[in-house]
């Protein structure tokens, strides 16, 4: 069993959601709808001078689906490169 993580800008929220379902993975998974925080792609802090927030998707699946989530992940950041979509597995 794998928990994968996706950590990404709410600009692209529906994006992931998309593509997870076009692939027919993470079909179940928690969802943090507000993460603040700074990464490499910046702040994001929710606030008057940082005022962008990201979300995060927690998984947990099988190897193979994994696969898939990285796949469709990785679809959404060739289309959105600056929207700091970030995918941990663990």
């Amino acid at each position: 069993m794998l928990r994968v993580e996706i950590i990404a800008n709410h600009s692209v929220e529906e994006n992931i959601l998309d593509a997870l379902k076009d692939h027919g993975v993470g079909k179940y998974y928690t969802l943090y709808p507000r993460v603040t925080g700074a990464g490499s792609s910046g702040p994001r802090m929710g606030d008057a001078v940082w005022p962008e927030e990201n979300f995060a998707l927690v998984i947990y699946c099988e190897k193979e689906e994994a696969g898939g989530i990285e796949s469709a992940v990785a679809e959404v950041k060739e289309k959105y490169p600056d929207e700091g979509v970030k995918l941990f597995t663990m």
